[in-house]
């Protein structure tokens, strides 16, 4: 058995459970800080495009006029 040691990215917190799985199979988890409300999040993101960092620069594309496909472009994302 192997112990992986998870931090929350969001409080980085190590009050960490599992949390089930996601449709694609990878393993959930959630935090449990002292102070703060609780989050779900995953280790390794397999879709990037929903990743905060990303959906934070597609609002700032689509605030400058960039169209979708031009912003699945610049982002290197793909969309089915």
């Amino acid at each position: 058995m192997v112990m992986v040691d998870v931090q929350c990215p969001e409080y980085a917190s190590r009050e960490v459970v599992q949390y089930g799985r996601h449709a694609n199979g990878a393993q959930r988890y959630r935090c449990n800080p002292l102070s703060g409300e609780r989050r779900i999040f995953l280790r390794q993101y397999h879709n990037t495009g929903r990743l905060p960092e990303v959906k934070e620069q597609r609002v700032d594309l689509a605030l400058h006029g960039r169209s979708i496909r031009d912003t699945a472009r610049v982002l290197i994302v793909l969309y089915r």
